[in-house]
């Protein structure tokens, strides 16, 4: 039977009023669903919810210091919340407690998600060198509580990965005939290491007559303290060939293959880092660092411009600023920022983007345990312009111990695997650090000695 047209369209009408009946009753249903659902779960997800952010307070610093081989001590620190959230930074190896204690009383009180404001409160206690020390350490702590807070890594809250793993390199330990250090350098490569780097210094030349020219009776605060420039020393062709024999060495070993770094080459003048810069040459080395005190800026400029072998500086750095001065005049080829100095995890993302904009790559410097470590993992994993992280514990095999939640082994064939876990993405070992704290100390006891402000130096200008 055929339908009319007119009833046709009546029954279209009718059809679409029921379908939109339909549809608004499921909509109100789904509605009064999501309702009921919002009154029994939490509206925000993958948030620590046992914190409250906004009325997160610091109410303790505490301390630990730790006894390994390699640059030591190390202190790790401890910063408490109201809400049981807590937080591990790392002083400069070799540093004191009192760098970061002094800051504890600025820090009370204070809610430590405000992380870039109380950079900028206790910036002035920093300096260069392990002056630094406690501000950033206090700096990594901080981020350590903000991860735990929002469940997320630290990278993260810097923009993300641009890599997924982290290279290392390392120093091969010393020795004073070539041949011995050429077969410690292969034994490093066999442990999977993709990046090499030797203390090579005026030091193996002692006692050999005719390669170094220096006045005697040099004190040791002369021959430690006072910049190369003053104290009249150079190295001697015979002195020049001596070292390329220990170069040509470890090369014989590893290879050209893999980057091969040089450090410590003494306190030497300017001219003669020149000529072994040109004696290098043949050996193509990565980089030749700190070869005279970064703050000579013009000095440096004139070595990297006369040299084959590229320079590096920067572990002794503090502010942005000085970093930037280097980059700019490009009086180094490449930096070399340690992340417990040069302001902390931020500040030093905030450096390596710099130098990304003038051109010039990033390493490392790194000597401390894994949690400074883990701090400078995340802090590369983040920015784009990173080589390579240093690292001096290879040889101490319980230095992985001193932290857990994280896989094992840290150093993996030459690389650290960059954890997501939340904050520093690390917990201490209590027992194993306990093994290993400095005589006469105690284990993050109490600090109330440092609750007050004993100065009033906070206001720089008037």
């Amino acid at each position: 039977m055929e339908i009319s047209q007119e009833k046709k369209s009546h029954f279209n009408r009718r059809a679409v009023l029921k379908s939109s009946i339909a549809v608004l009753a499921g909509g109100a249903f789904t509605r009064a669903a999501e309702a009921a659902a919002a009154e029994t779960e939490p509206a925000i997800r993958n948030v620590n919810t046992h914190s409250s952010p906004s009325t997160l307070k610091i109410t303790d610093m505490r301390y630990a210091v730790i006894v390994k081989p390699g640059p030591s001590p190390c202190v790790l620190i401890r910063i408490d919340t109201n809400q049981g959230v807590y937080g591990l930074g790392e002083v400069r190896d070799i540093a004191g407690p009192q760098y970061a204690l002094v800051l504890k009383s600025r820090l009370l009180g204070e809610n430590p998600l405000r992380i870039d404001y109380l950079f900028q409160k206790i910036k002035q206690f920093g300096g260069n060198a392990r002056q630094a020390g406690g501000v950033c350490a206090v700096e990594m702590a901080l981020w350590d509580i903000a991860g735990k807070v929002y469940n997320i890594p630290i990278y993260q809250m810097l923009g993300g990965k641009w890599r997924d793993s982290i290279r290392v390199y390392a120093d091969t330990t010393e020795s004073m005939d070539p041949q011995e250090y050429g077969r410690r350098a292969k034994e490093r490569k066999e442990m999977g290491l993709t990046w090499m780097k030797m203390d090579l210094g005026i030091n193996v030349l002692k006692g050999i007559p005719g390669t170094v020219m220096q006045p005697a009776g040099l004190t040791p605060w002369e021959q430690r303290v006072q910049p190369n420039l003053f104290i009249a020393t150079e190295v001697t062709d015979k002195g020049i060939d001596r070292l390329c024999e220990y170069v040509a060495a470890v090369r014989d070993n590893i290879g050209y293959d893999m980057p091969l770094s040089m450090d410590h080459l003494g306190h030497i003048g300017v001219k003669s880092v020149i000529r072994l810069g040109k004696a290098y040459e043949k050996y193509n080395l990565e980089w030749m660092e700190d070869v005279i005190p970064w703050f000579y800026t013009e000095l440096l400029k004139e070595i990297t411009l006369a040299s084959p072998t590229p320079t590096l500086t920067g572990e002794d750095i503090y502010r942005i600023e000085d970093f930037e001065k280097l980059c700019s005049e490009h009086a180094v080829d490449k930096i070399h920022p340690d992340l417990a100095t040069s302001g902390g995890i931020l500040q030093t993302h905030r450096i390596g983007d710099m130098a990304f904009g003038y051109g010039v790559p990033m390493a490392m410097h790194f000597a401390g345990t894994p949690v400074s470590c883990m701090a400078s993992v995340h802090c590369a994993a983040a920015t784009r312009n990173f080589l390579a992280l240093e690292n001096h514990s290879l040889d101490v095999p319980w230095w992985q111990n001193l932290v857990t939640g994280i896989e094992k082994p840290i150093v993996n064939k030459g690389f650290i695997k960059v954890p997501d876990a939340p904050g520093l993405g690390v917990a201490l070992n209590d027992d194993e650090l306990k093994r290993h704290l400095k005589p006469g100390t105690e284990y993050f006891a109490p600090t109330p000695q440092w609750n007050d402000v004993q100065s009033w130096d906070d206001a720089l200008f008037s």
